[in-house]
């Protein structure tokens, strides 16, 4: 996006409600008698989002609510699997994210970053007990069940495009 504000002819308040505007934080105050003022687009957020069934009762919303609750590293995992169409073993996901540029994890800790999923879907996911992440102990896999790829790639886009609604890193001491 490109913003162009001219010193010379538009006030503060115009300037300010452009600003405004094209970030969607008061679409309001978008100055109403400046002919060339941007309107705000529409922000999307989880209420765009479909509630129709995809797979033993999760929806896109609900999938959505839980990629925002779970810890940074899990949603990173999360998304990894998704990338790489639901399935990974332990030592693809682990040799992925020892080395990470942005979420590194180490593999003793990759089990225990996963268990913030399990946790958020006890409180958010649908009231049956269909996991979101399955894991194959024996033969050390990971999967996600193939009806809700696409629902997580919707909800990753969203995630994308209002990191504002995802849950970040605790604050340490």
């Amino acid at each position: 996006m490109q913003l162009t504000i001219d010193t010379q002819t538009d006030t503060y308040e115009q300037a300010i409600a452009a600003v405004q505007a094209a970030y969607g934080l008061n679409p309001a105050a978008v100055a109403s008698g400046w002919a060339d003022a941007p309107t705000a687009a529409p922000r999307p957020g989880p209420e765009t989002l479909s509630g129709d069934v995809l797979w033993e009762d999760w929806t896109d919303r609900l999938l959505f609510d839980t990629v925002a609750s779970v810890m940074p590293g899990a949603r990173a995992v999360l998304r990894r699997l998704v990338e790489v169409g639901g399935t990974a073993t332990f030592d693809e996901v682990k040799e992925h994210f020892a080395s990470h540029p942005t979420v590194p994890i180490e593999p003793k800790k990759i089990g225990g970053t996963l268990t913030s999923i399990r946790a958020v879907r006890r409180r958010i996911g649908p009231d049956n007990r269909t996991n979101l992440l399955e894991r194959d102990d024996r033969r050390r896999i990971y999967r996600i069940e193939p009806a809700l790829l696409e629902g997580l790639k919707r909800a990753f886009d969203l995630a994308e495009a209002r990191p504002d609604l995802l849950r970040q890193e605790p604050v340490g001491p």
